[in-house]
């Protein structure tokens, strides 16, 4: 199978799969209990003589709407006319098919729809939540992989050493530490707790930002992200030094390496001529999905230890809020790119080593 038409294959497979996602999706939320409207019921209950005359301009008498059936838990005393407008309000007045149909057809065409709870484009907080979570991956992955790499490498050609065995110790235990503890053990020690005040405790940037040089405001935009990335990095590392020793030993031990050291070739031309190139076969075509993974997932507890605005944040503000817009939105951004993730990856195995062809990659 030829390289064009094996990216033509799987850009093929990327509707189904996202449609399939999508819909398995949507039926959960529709049978998980407190949608939408229930939780805006349930949030605005209290004031109903308010809430009933912003929903309903004004005229927030009884009488004229039969009740309807009391579909949600809380609504038992609003005014029947209030629940329906709200129903009508975030669209669920249709029903579930004829609902799905109509996200499924902005979804195709880019629409994300409006927050049902922030009142604004989703499109337009996926872009500004965006960089905030991308260059905390990014940069936690960059520092992840130039620490655990080198690192690796050095553990597997030290195998025995006194060196080995405490760095492999260390490394183990930081694997068992979650990223949360090691946040909030930086937050103690180095932002405001019993120890030094040396970064600040939270946020992207210092108050005064907008008054800095850009010289400057990089250098604060750093200064803020210092802890949140040493969190991650500290928290992911270990599995990838520990993979990279593996796959090094591994290598170390096959024939072809003993073969070159028989004919005399120095140890370090068998490590980066033949050994380096095929360990590092998995580590850098695994950078693309490991960096997806990073971007749309890793970063939601250090986003919420030290406030910064990402995707994390959104994430989790969406799914207390019950907001479909916002989660449909966010699941069909990171589905996408992780499918495309996939595909860089399998490009990145024959980057690395073009004797990879694509026939034993069709499954």
């Amino acid at each position: 199978m030829t390289l064009p038409r094996y990216i033509l294959r799987r850009l093929l497979l990327v509707p189904p799969t996202l449609l399939a996602i999508v819909a398995l999706n949507f039926l959960v939320a529709q049978l998980a209990p407190g949608g939408p409207v229930e939780h805006l019921i349930a949030t605005l209950a209290g004031d109903q003589q308010d809430v009933a005359e912003r929903v309903l301009g004004g005229n927030a008498t009884d009488g004229g709407f039969d009740d309807p059936a009391l579909r949600y838990r809380g609504s038992e005393g609003l005014d029947p006319r209030l629940v329906a407008e709200i129903e009508r309000q975030f669209g669920f007045d249709k029903p579930p098919l004829e609902r799905f149909w109509l996200m499924l057809q902005r979804l195709v065409a880019f629409d994300l729809g409006r927050s049902l709870f922030l009142d604004r484009p989703v499109t337009t907080l996926l872009l500004e939540r965006l960089p905030v979570t991308a260059s905390l991956g990014l940069l936690s992955m960059l520092f992840t992989y130039l620490l655990a790499v080198p690192l690796g490498i050095a553990l597997a050609v030290r195998r025995g050493t006194r060196f080995d065995r405490v760095a492999t110790g260390l490394t183990v235990v930081a694997h068992a530490l979650p990223a949360m503890v090691i946040a909030v053990a930086l937050l103690v020690l180095f932002a405001g707790g019993r120890f030094w005040q040396a970064f600040p405790p939270g946020g992207l940037v210092s108050v005064h930002w907008a008054e800095l040089s850009w010289p400057m405001r990089i250098l604060d935009w750093l200064w803020h992200m210092a802890l949140p990335v040493a969190a991650m990095v500290i928290a992911g590392f270990s599995m990838l030094a520990l993979m990279t020793r593996n796959l090094f030993l591994e290598e170390l031990g096959k024939t072809y390496v003993l073969l070159a050291q028989a004919k005399g070739l120095a140890p370090r031309r068998v490590l980066a001529g033949h050994v380096f190139r095929n360990a590092m076969l998995v580590v850098t075509a695994g950078l693309p999905t490991a960096l997806l993974a990073e971007v749309t997932g890793g970063t939601v507890l250090i986003e919420a230890l030290f406030g910064l605005q990402g995707l994390g944040l959104l994430g989790i503000e969406a799914a207390l809020s019950r907001d479909f817009p916002v989660i449909f939105g966010t699941l069909w951004l990171t589905t996408l790119l992780g499918l495309l993730a996939h595909l860089l990856a399998d490009l990145a195995y024959v980057a690395v080593d073009p004797r990879i062809g694509f026939e034993a990659r069709r499954g």
